[in-house]
């Protein structure tokens, strides 16, 4: 029996505090160097680079035919939209239902999708404002009409304010209080006068 034992060296005993300095270090795990392939970017949003979860409310511009001038125009609309105090993602979904890349009952099946540029938004919010509408103003009329963004400036919201002060001499406070509570009126392009278009959304009978 005394042949099968196994002598083990003795392990001397530790007395008193261990010095760190007298232990092995341990190497630090490497890091995987990335490729300068790995920076290359797909065309998208400011907003999914800052949250990736974004991307799935992203309209897929490179599949409309869209390059990169689409895409930076896209952003500098939403960071237009987004400085009326809305996040960046409820800035995304006010230009898609806009400009047609989200389904809105409003647009019906007419609207084309478009990408737009920082000036037609700019231009129609100034409009907007220059009606008397304050920045918190135009905030609570894209939450009820985000569609207004994607009407024409001339041929729809100049042409409708001019028509609510010929017609029914609303203008002034009159107007800014009729916008905030039924905004849809800007965009307006139907007067069926009770012989129905099936285009009831945008029919002036609703006024």
């Amino acid at each position: 029996m005394l042949r099968n034992l196994i002598l083990l060296p003795s392990v001397p005993s530790i007395s008193g505090p261990v010095n760190s300095l007298d232990l092995p270090l341990l190497s630090s795990p490497l890091k995987p160097k990335l490729s300068s392939n790995s920076s290359i970017q797909t065309v998208q949003s400011r907003a999914t680079r800052s949250n990736p979860q974004l991307s799935d409310v992203l309209p897929k511009i490179e599949e409309e035919g869209g390059g990169e001038g689409e895409s930076k125009s896209w952003n500098e609309c939403e960071e237009l939209i987004s400085s009326l105090n809305f996040s960046l993602e409820e800035s995304n979904t006010i230009l898609r239902k806009a400009f047609g890349f989200k389904h809105s009952p409003y647009w019906g099946e007419e609207r084309i999708r478009e990408i737009p540029t920082k000036e037609t938004v700019n231009f129609s919010l100034n409009y907007l404002r220059g009606l008397g509408l304050s920045d918190d103003d135009l905030h609570k009329l894209l939450v009820k009409f985000p569609e207004v963004i994607g009407c024409d400036l001339d041929t729809e919201l100049k042409s409708n304010v001019a028509s609510l002060e010929k017609e029914w001499g609303i203008k002034g406070k009159v107007l800014r209080r009729l916008l905030l509570r039924n905004p849809k009126v800007l965009g307006f392009n139907v007067d069926c006068k009770g012989d129905c278009f099936a285009k009831c959304t945008r029919c002036w009978v609703r006024f």
